[in-house]
């Protein structure tokens, strides 16, 4: 369930040519990947991380209700070992780049429809420091405002901008930031933006 049709459909070229390999359906949103499982009962679904009606990743658990069998490898532009860590704990069996070689696609839907994982080793080193808790990641304690405030910062907004956008005073956005920072683990607001990046606070 790729969002990008050009690319969807190459995909789905490509798979007919490979043995043991059958592309039962395709949609293009949640909805419709949701509809396709109950109807198909695919033994994987390649889900997009991003699609039009929501996040990939947070739809898994529902294509798994639809098609308890079911298992699901993700595409992502992106992979790190946090995102790595939100497809383990939303049930995900795998994360592939979308410029990963068709050889090592083809290879990661065999290892999932088999039961097995389907991650780069040096992603699972970090997928099981974060699950174990030995990797504290102080994103997960930030309050719907001080995420607010962090996504301002990415985009690039000066404290003053922040209190003019979240329509607080100078100091209380001031305030938002630095609880950001410390949270995060950053020196600046660069910093910040840079560790929330890299543990998939931000798209």
């Amino acid at each position: 369930m790729e969002d990008h049709d050009m690319v969807a459909e190459a995909l789905g070229l490509a798979l007919a040519q490979v043995a043991e390999i059958e592309m039962v359906a395709r949609a293009r949103s949640v909805a419709e990947a949701i509809a396709a499982a109950r109807r198909h009962r695919p033994d994987v679904v390649l889900l997009d991380r991003r699609l039009p009606d929501g996040d990939g990743i947070e739809a898994i658990p529902q294509l798994r209700e639809a098609a308890p069998e079911m298992r699901v490898l993700v595409l992502t532009g992106e992979a790190t070992a946090a995102v790595a860590t939100r497809v383990v704990e939303a049930g995900g069996g795998g994360l592939m780049l979308k410029t990963a070689r068709l050889d090592e696609l083809t290879a990661a839907i065999r290892q999932v429809a088999s039961g097995d994982v389907a991650f780069a080793p040096a992603l699972l080193a970090g997928v099981f420091d974060r699950l174990t808790g030995r990797l504290s990641t102080g994103g997960r304690t930030l309050t719907a405002r001080e995420r607010e405030t962090l996504a301002l910062l990415a985009d690039g907004a000066s404290t003053d901008e922040i209190s003019d956008r979240l329509q607080v005073t100078r100091n209380t956005a001031r305030n938002h930031v630095q609880r950001v920072l410390e949270k995060l683990g950053a020196r600046s607001k660069l910093e910040a933006v840079a560790i929330a990046r890299r543990e998939g606070l931000l798209d």
